[in-house]
């Protein structure tokens, strides 16, 4: 496994290299919930928007562009009528996936602890 100290001597995560770009796309509030509802199969527009529950129709088409454009979702529109657009991870997606559900995983068996936590500390918090 490599570490922080290894990734950063190779340039990464300096403030104008890409994986800063990167990490903002797959790593933000929408980008996860849509890569890890996408991680289950292939869905369509409006299925997306049902599974993503809180997201805006402008920004599940913001989010589902940028994750096209950076070859981790691929777009499928089929000529018929009405329009049908398919939705799926590429190879690179598969793989990133495999790599940030264990993640996921994590933080959805420890949530309600590190909000609970969080919560006593900060008297005043919800």
């Amino acid at each position: 496994m490599v570490s922080y100290a290894e990734l950063r001597e190779t340039g990464a995560f300096a403030p104008a290299c890409s994986t800063r770009v990167v990490l903002d796309h797959v790593m933000s509030r929408w980008g996860v919930l849509v890569l890890c509802t996408l991680s289950d199969g292939t869905h369509r527009w409006g299925e997306l928007r049902r599974e993503v529950e809180g997201i805006s129709e402008k920004m599940l088409a913001s989010t589902l562009r940028q994750l096209v454009a950076d070859g981790i979702v691929h777009r499928e529109s089929l000529p018929t009528v009405p329009p049908h657009v398919e939705y799926c991870l590429t190879e690179r997606g598969r793989d990133l996936m495999d790599r940030m559900l264990p993640l996921i995983e994590w933080i959805a068996v420890r949530a309600d602890d590190i909000v609970g936590v969080a919560s006593r500390a900060t008297p005043n918090a919800r």
